[in-house]
C-alpha cells in the first residue's frame, strides 16, 4: 500500500508540475489585432497593442516584443499558453499564431546576363544612374560593411524618401553606413525568446546588424554591389566582382540569426522596411509551407507589393524532389537556380590511369604528384560512407585520399572530418539524390567533387582493386561553359503545393559557384576550424539567384519608376529563356534529362530583353482579392492579409487560376474544359499588332480567342481568353503532367507564357 500511495503521490507531483510549467513556460506569439478597432484614446498602435496585452493577459510591458503597422496589424508578444489562449477569445483579435523559425536558402553573373558595361541597353546609363534613386532592402544576416562591395565613390547624395538609419550597436554604428550602405538594422527579439534566454538576458551573438555569418554580405553585394577589381575566392573567379544594380542603394536588415530567422523578426524588418522607404525586398529564406494567412513572409510580403515594392525570394534547396517549393505566393517573385558559364574544374585520376572530371575551389597545397592510397568506408554500422563526424577510423584512412558520399551532414563538413582523421584529400562523390550537380566548395584539404555516374565508378573501382590509388589535380578557373545556364539539382521544384493553379517558380537566375562579398568573421567553409579570411567567397543555392533578381528588379524600376511589382515580374518573366548556349533546350543537373516548367518556370531571366517586353499582365490589389477569396479562407482569414475591414468576398473568382498571372496550371481533375481569360497591357509602342501562338501536348487541345490584339495606344488594356480541352486518354494511361506555351509575337517582341498540364494535383 504505501507503494501504491508513493507511486500516485509521484504521478499527482509530475502533473503538478507539467502543469506549472505549461503555466509559466512562455512563447513568442504573434497576435493580430482588428486594426479598425483601435479606440481613438490610444495615439498610437503601440499604445494600444500594449494596452490590449496587459488588459487581456496582465503580462508586464516588457512582454510585447514588437508593435507591427506596416506589414502586418498587431503585434508580437512573450507569452504563456494561457495567455495566449486568453487573447485568442478577444473580439478584437483575429488570431493567434506561434513563432515559427525559417531558414537561408544557402563574378561572371553580370556579364553572362548580358550586364556588361561595354554592351547593349544597359550602357546608355540611364538606368544606372536612375537606379541610384532605387533602394534595395535585404533581409538576412546582416552586413560586412567593411567590405569594398560597398564603397560610395562618385555616388550622389542620399535620396530624400529615405526614411531609415544606420543603427548603433558594440561593434557598429552610423559610421559604417554611406551613400552605397544607406541603411542597417537588426531584429532579435523571436531569436531571444527562442533561445531561452529571455528579453532582458544578454544575447549570444552580439545584437548589431553585423554580419558575422557572410550569407546577407553575399546576397546584400549580388543584388547591389559596387565594381571592385581583382576579386576573387583564393585566386578563383579571379576578375571584376559587381552586383546587379551597381547604382541602386542597399538597406541591411538583420533578421536570421546563428539558430535561425524568426517569424517575429522577419516580420519586424518587412515593416520596418516599409516604413523606411525601400523599392526592392530580397528574401533569401524561407519556411515549411503554409496558407498565406500564416505565412509570415506571404503577410508581410502582400503589404509590400500593395505599396509598389517589388518581393523576391529563393525557392529553396530542396531539390530535386518534387514539390518542395517555398515563398509561393503569387505576388511574390519565387527564383531557383541555374548554372553560369563559369566552371572550376578538378580531376581524380585512379591508378587505373582513367580520369575523372569534377570541380573543386581548393585552393592551398596539393597531395603531390604521386598518388596514394584510396579509400572508401562503406560499413552501414559506422556510416563512414559518409564521413560523418567520429565515422572514420584514423588506421584505415591515415594519408590516403577518402571518397565520401554526399549527404546528411555538410560537404565542407565531411573534408573536415576526412582531416581531422589523418586523410589527405577527399573525393566526394554525388549519390542518387544530387545526381550529376557539381557543386564546389573552397574545403580544407585537397578534395574534388564529381557527379552521381562518376561516383559509381569510382567507389567500385576503390571496393573491387586490391590496391586502390589516386592523386588528385586542380584546374583553377574556366570560362564559356558548354552547356550553360542548367537548372540546379538542388533548385527547389513545382508543383506549387498552397495554390496548384498558380506557377511556380517564376523564373531561375544564377546560383550555382557565384563569386560575391563576404564577412571576414568568418572563413569561406562557415566552419569554425577554417581560420582562413577572405573578402570574396564562393557560394550556391537560390539565396544567391534571388538577389540577381532583386537587382534587375532594381534596374527595371529605374528605367520604369511607374510600372507595378507585378508588372517588373511579368516583363522578367515572358522575357525569360528557355534554351541554353548550345540552343538546346533547357537541361536538369540532377540527371542530365530535359527541363521543364515546374523546375525553371517561365525560364532563365534575360535582363535585356525585360526591359523592353512590348506586352505586360499586370495584377491589382482588388484582383489579388479575389484570388484570396476563391481560396475558401473565411473573411478573416482574408483580412489577416490583406489588412482592409470593409472586405466581403462579393466578387471572387470561379477557379483562382483566373488571376492575371504571367504563366498557366492548368489542373484538370474532373473537369475537361478549363477556361482563363487574361488581360495584356502594351508598354510598346502604339500601333503595334500581336498574333497567338500555341504549343502543347497531344493529349490537350488549345484555342485562343481573339488570335490577334492591336494596340492602338501605349498603355491600352486587350483581354484574351484561352479554352484548355483535355482529350479522352487511353485506358490506362497515367499521364500525370505535360507543358506546353502560348506566345503573343511580332517582329520586336515575343511575350511567352509556360503552361503546365495536371490530371491529379501531385
Amino acid at each position: 500500500m504505501a507503494a501504491m500511495a508513493s507511486s500516485s503521490s509521484n504521478f499527482f507531483f509530475i502533473f503538478f508540475l507539467v502543469l506549472c510549467l505549461k503555466i509559466t513556460a512562455k512563447k513568442t506569439y504573434i497576435v493580430q489585432m482588428k486594426h479598425q478597432d483601435k479606440p481613438l484614446s490610444f495615439e498610437t498602435h503601440h499604445d494600444w497593442h500594449s494596452s490590449s496585452l496587459q488588459s487581456l493577459t496582465g503580462s508586464p510591458p516588457e512582454s510585447l516584443l514588437y508593435s507591427y503597422t506596416e506589414a502586418f496589424n498587431g503585434f508580437a508578444a512573450s507569452l504563456n499558453e494561457e495567455q495566449a489562449e486568453s487573447l485568442s477569445k478577444s473580439e478584437s483579435i483575429l488570431g493567434v499564431y506561434e513563432d515559427t523559425v525559417y531558414t537561408l536558402h544557402t563574378t561572371r553573373s553580370p556579364q553572362f546576363l548580358g550586364l556588361d558595361a561595354d554592351l547593349g541597353l544597359w550602357a546608355t546609363g540611364g538606368s544606372t544612374q536612375a537606379s541610384e534613386d532605387v533602394i534595395i532592402g535585404v533581409l538576412d544576416t546582416g552586413v560586412w560593411p567593411e567590405s569594398k562591395s560597398f564603397d560610395d565613390s562618385g555616388m550622389p547624395e542620399i535620396p530624400s524618401k529615405w526614411r531609415g538609419e544606420c543603427e548603433s550597436g558594440p561593434d557598429f554604428g552610423p559610421k559604417f553606413c554611406n551613400k552605397k550602405l544607406i541603411g542597417a538594422r537588426s531584429f532579435s527579439k523571436g531569436y531571444r525568446m527562442a533561445s531561452g534566454g529571455g528579453i532582458n538576458k544578454k544575447p549570444k551573438e552580439i545584437d548589431s546588424p553585423r554580419d558575422k555569418d557572410g550569407h546577407g554580405t553575399h546576397t546584400a553585394s549580388t543584388a547591389a554591389g559596387s565594381h571592385v577589381a581583382n576579386a576573387s575566392l583564393l585566386g578563383y573567379a579571379s576578375g571584376i566582382a559587381r552586383g546587379m544594380a551597381t547604382g541602386a542603394r542597399v538597406a541591411a536588415y538583420k533578421v536570421c540569426w546563428e539558430t535561425g530567422c524568426f517569424g517575429s523578426d522577419i516580420l519586424a524588418g518587412m515593416d520596418r522596411a516599409i516604413r523606411d522607404g525601400v523599392d526592392v525586398l530580397s528574401v533569401s529564406l524561407g519556411g515549411r509551407l503554409a496558407p498565406y494567412y500564416r505565412d509570415t513572409i506571404a503577410l508581410g510580403a502582400f503589404a509590400a507589393v500593395e505599396k509598389g515594392i517589388f518581393v523576391s525570394c529563393s525557392a529553396g534547396n530542396s531539390g530535386p524532389t518534387r514539390a518542395t517549393l517555398a515563398n509561393v505566393a503569387p505576388w511574390i517573385m519565387t527564383v531557383g537556380a541555374g548554372t553560369l558559364d563559369r566552371d572550376f574544374p578538378a580531376y581524380a585520376v585512379l591508378g587505373n590511369k582513367i580520369r575523372y572530371n569534377g570541380v573543386s575551389l581548393y585552393s592551398g597545397r596539393g597531395i603531390g604528384k604521386k598518388s596514394v592510397g584510396l579509400v572508401y568506408n562503406k560499413d552501414n554500422n559506422t556510416f563512414g560512407n559518409l564521413c560523418l563526424p567520429g565515422s572514420l577510423k584514423p588506421a584505415s584512412v591515415r594519408g590516403k585520399v577518402v571518397v565520401c558520399d554526399r549527404g546528411t551532414n555538410a560537404r565542407v563538413e565531411k573534408g573536415g572530418v576526412v582531416r581531422d582523421a589523418g586523410g589527405v584529400g577527399m573525393i566526394l562523390a554525388n549519390t542518387a539524390d544530387s545526381g550529376e550537380e557539381l557543386v564546389a566548395d573552397s574545403h580544407l584539404l585537397p578534395a574534388v567533387a564529381v557527379g552521381r555516374k562518376t561516383g559509381d565508378l569510382i567507389r567500385k573501382y576503390a571496393q573491387s582493386n586490391p590496391n586502390p590509388t589516386a592523386k588528385l589535380v586542380f584546374g583553377g578557373t574556366v570560362l564559356n561553359v558548354r552547356p550553360s545556364p542548367v537548372v540546379a539539382a538542388f533548385s527547389s521544384r513545382g508543383p506549387n503545393m498552397v495554390t496548384p493553379q498558380i506557377l511556380k517558380p517564376d523564373v531561375i537566375g544564377p546560383g550555382v559557384n557565384i563569386l560575391a562579398a563576404w564577412s571576414e568573421a568568418i572563413g569561406p567553409t562557415g566552419l569554425v576550424k577554417d581560420t582562413r579570411k577572405t573578402k570574396f567567397n564562393i557560394v550556391s543555392g537560390t539565396s544567391m539567384s534571388c538577389p540577381h533578381i532583386s537587382g534587375l528588379a532594381a534596374l527595371l524600376k529605374a528605367a520604369h519608376p511607374d510600372w507595378s511589382p507585378s508588372a517588373i515580374k511579368s516583363a522578367l518573366m515572358t522575357t525569360a529563356y528557355t534554351r541554353d548556349n548550345t540552343n538546346s533546350s533547357l537541361r536538369d543537373a540532377a540527371d542530365g534529362s530535359l527541363s521543364n516548367p515546374w523546375v525553371h518556370g517561365a525560364g532563365h531571366v534575360d535582363p535585356q530583353k525585360a526591359l523592353s517586353p512590348g506586352l505586360i499582365y499586370d495584377i491589382t490589389t482588388k484582383q489579388y482579392i479575389s484570388f484570396l477569396c476563391s481560396l475558401g479562407y473565411t473573411i478573416d482569414q482574408v483580412k489577416t492579409i490583406v489588412k482592409r475591414p470593409n472586405i466581403t468576398c462579393s466578387k471572387r473568382f470561379k477557379d483562382p487560376g483566373e488571376l492575371n498571372y504571367p504563366s498557366f496550371s492548368v489542373l484538370f481533375g474532373d473537369k475537361r474544359v478549363v477556361r482563363y481569360t487574361r488581360e495584356l497591357t502594351n508598354v510598346g509602342p502604339a500601333r503595334s499588332i500581336y498574333k497567338v501562338a500555341v504549343d502543347g501536348p497531344s493529349s490537350v487541345g488549345i484555342s485562343v480567342r481573339p488570335r490577334t490584339l492591336v494596340f492602338r495606344h501605349i498603355g491600352e488594356k486587350k483581354r484574351y481568353t484561352v479554352s484548355f480541352v483535355a482529350k479522352r486518354k487511353r485506358r490506362g494511361s497515367r499521364v500525370r503532367s505535360e507543358y506546353g506555351s502560348i506566345v503573343w509575337g511580332n517582329a520586336q517582341h515575343q511575350v511567352k507564357s509556360p503552361v503546365t498540364f495536371s490530371w491529379t494535383f501531385l
